[in-house]
């Protein structure tokens, strides 16, 4: 591979890496928020146990996920020199402010941890959790604020290859700040509800410790909840994200839907195999008008096509494939949590609740709503090509041509390996041989409660 593919390779895996933290960070504080308000509430200590297990969980991947951070932060240098000697005093603000919000995150997560046991009052270190919330949200805002620029650059005026008159706020909050922002928080949520709602299921099927099921089944259904409410934000996203796309980068959208020709009452297509060639599509799922329909609420809007735009312009048309599995496992998500709540409605119904196959469908919610997430990164940067900014700078212009990448690359595979490994070892061996309802009891104990 020469320096280009091997910048876009380093970049992409680490990408793929930082992308489970930085979920991890933005859908877990309002998770265990959530449990200690119920147990709060309800004078319940299962799910006071939910929360303090949840968030000491948390910090491990806090700390996994400041690493991966910070080397795309020094990969952007190290890798994209040109989009950082023409763009990087634009992108500064959204890079200090990320920074300051994950120190403001990280300072009250250790006064949470840390707080347990300090208040007669419940409520107060409830209040603790809000700007833990606060922090790992806003810091997933400004560091997307820092990719939906360079999809929609705005703020500035380019003259003679420079970014001049610099409006920082205007480029920050750029034309798809709000859709995309409201995008990755929305689909962090979902994720990181069908995780934990994977591991209650888990737990559930393995029934180790008989005493700590009530502990899990309670965990199940708050998850499942959250996770079919989150699931519907997250289609609302998707929606908005379709419009947006048919407004300021049509070129993406019909990539995305290998449609080639401009036409009203377009169809969704889906899955299939594609003949660049002839442009021909095989084995598809076609949905007639819903393309059109997506694109503006009408069946007669017009779908610009591939064919509307110059080659050199249209993203590879490999994206196809990443926006089915998003949307397959998204659907996924959605049936599976939809039947569980219907039948957690109908009092009839709840007696399957937990039987096997119920159990096996939510135990893949989990996986199959991070691959999603991944599916869908991929999808909006490889959508993006062959721009790194759009319409003003392309990848390969942008690309370091210094040697010695294929070392560095193999290092850092070495290197999120581990990573990779090592949390999920801590992890296991936080908890494991650690039944939960020691843990409640301890606290029902504590209160009086029990």
């Amino acid at each position: 591979m020469d320096s280009v593919e091997l910048a876009r390779f380093l970049t992409g895996m680490t990408l793929a890496v930082h992308i489970i933290f930085a979920t991890i960070g933005v859908g877990m504080p309002l998770m265990f928020a959530i449990a200690e308000f119920l147990g709060i509430k309800n004078k319940d200590p299962h799910y006071m146990t939910l929360a303090k297990r949840w968030s000491k969980g948390y910090t491990i991947t806090v700390a996994v996920g400041v690493v991966t951070g910070t080397i795309i932060g020094l990969q952007l240098s190290l890798l994209w020199p040109t989009f950082m000697q023409i763009g990087g005093h634009v992108i500064a603000l959204p890079l200090f402010l990320e920074t300051f919000a994950f120190f403001f995150e990280a300072i009250f997560l250790s006064i949470y941890l840390y707080t347990w046991k300090r208040f007669k009052n419940r409520w107060l270190h409830f209040l603790l959790s809000i700007p833990v919330i606060i922090g790992g949200s806003f810091s997933a805002l400004f560091i997307t604020s820092v990719n939906s620029f360079m999809n929609t650059p705005a703020g500035f005026d380019m003259k003679d290859g420079k970014m001049v008159n610099v409006e920082p706020l205007a480029a920050m909050f750029n034309p798809s700040f709000l859709v995309r922002s409201f995008h990755v928080v929305a689909t962090a949520l979902m994720t990181m509800a069908f995780i934990l709602a994977a591991i209650a299921a888990y737990k559930i099927l393995k029934n180790k410790f008989k005493k700590d099921t009530t502990y899990h089944v309670k965990a199940l259904k708050l998850t499942m909840v959250l996770g079919l409410v989150f699931t519907l934000g997250s289609m609302l996203a998707g929606d908005l994200s379709a419009k947006f796309l048919h407004q300021e980068q049509p070129e993406k959208l019909a990539a995305y839907e290998w449609h080639f020709d401009s036409e009203s009452n377009a169809d969704l297509v889906l899955f299939g195999t594609l003949d660049e060639e002839t442009q021909e599509v095989s084995g598809a799922i076609k949905v007639p008008g819903i393309l059109s329909f997506l694109a503006d609420n009408s069946f007669d809007t017009e779908v610009k096509g591939l064919n509307d735009f110059s080659k050199s312009v249209t993203p590879p048309l490999i994206v196809h494939y990443f926006f089915d599995i998003m949307v397959f496992l998204g659907v996924f998500c959605f049936v599976v949590s939809g039947i569980y709540v219907t039948m957690l409605c109908i009092k009839k119904l709840r007696k399957y609740l937990h039987v096997k196959p119920m159990l096996f469908g939510i135990l893949l919610t989990g996986p199959g709503a991070m691959l999603a997430i991944e599916s869908g990164w991929f999808l909006t940067e490889m959508g993006r090509q062959p721009w790194i900014l759009r319409g003003y700078l392309k990848v390969e212009q942008a690309a370091t041509q210094a040697g010695g990448l294929t070392l560095v690359t193999i290092l850092f595979a070495i290197l999120y390996f581990v990573l990779l490994v090592t949390t999920s070892y801590v992890l296991i061996r936080m908890f494991k041989e650690k039944p939960a309802y020691q843990e409640f009891e301890a606290i029902a104990n504590e209160r009086g409660e029990k």
